[in-house]
Order: structure tokens, then C-alpha cells, then sequence
């Protein structure tokens, strides 16, 4: 079973993306609903991996975890979403950005 370590690294899901972390990495994902300088534990981890072997949960490892620290909150770029019927006259503008939270991870912990 991988455990802590320097070279350790976490594959875990939020906001319905997964997202590959090690320890002192920086990620943004979907925005999640907690303060700025809060502690968030993801449980959703789905694979651990390092020096001493890997981990594979089905679908998530059992008892692992992986702590973060809320950075900021942030709006990620405009999106131009643009639709047009050829010869029809008809055309549509729209612009999106997406509400983001920046994590910084602390710990990657199994059990």
C-alpha cells in the first residue's frame, strides 16, 4: 500500500473532473462552498501511488484522504459561445466564466 512519503502523489475527483496532486501542488476546480484560508478533505481519492506501490480503489481507496487549503476564489476566462444558421439570419452571442477555487495541497494520507 503507497503511503507518505516525498514522492507520493493522489489522483482524486471533484466537481465531476479528476484531478492528478502531490503535496504542495496548486489546482483550481469548480468552485466549492468554504470560506478563503479553510481546510477542505477530499475523500474521493481514486488511486495513490508511490515509493512503496500503488493503490487502486474501487471506485476509491479505502480510508485515504487528501487535505487542502482554500487559496482564493476566482473566475476562470470568458468563454465565447457562438451560434449561426447559415443563410438564416440567425446568430447568437453568448459569454460564460466559470466561478473556480483555488486549492493548495497540504497532506496525502492513507489508512
Amino acid at each position: 500500500m503507497a503511503g507518505e512519503g516525498p514522492n507520493v502523489y493522489a489522483v482524486i475527483e471533484t466537481g465531476g473532473k479528476q484531478y492528478r496532486v502531490a503535496e504542495g501542488d496548486t489546482i483550481e476546480v469548480e468552485r466549492l462552498p468554504v470560506e478563503k484560508g479553510d481546510t477542505i478533505e477530499i475523500d474521493r481519492v481514486l488511486m495513490v501511488a508511490g515509493d512503496t506501490g500503488i493503490a487502486i480503489g474501487a471506485p476509491v481507496v479505502d480510508g485515504a484522504k487528501v487535505v487542502a487549503t482554500v487559496s482564493e476564489h476566482l473566475r476562470g476566462p470568458k468563454i465565447i459561445v457562438f451560434k449561426m444558421k447559415a443563410k438564416k439570419r440567425y446568430r447568437r452571442k453568448t459569454g460564460h466564466r466559470q466561478e473556480l477555487t483555488r486549492l493548495t495541497i497540504d497532506t496525502i494520507t492513507t489508512a
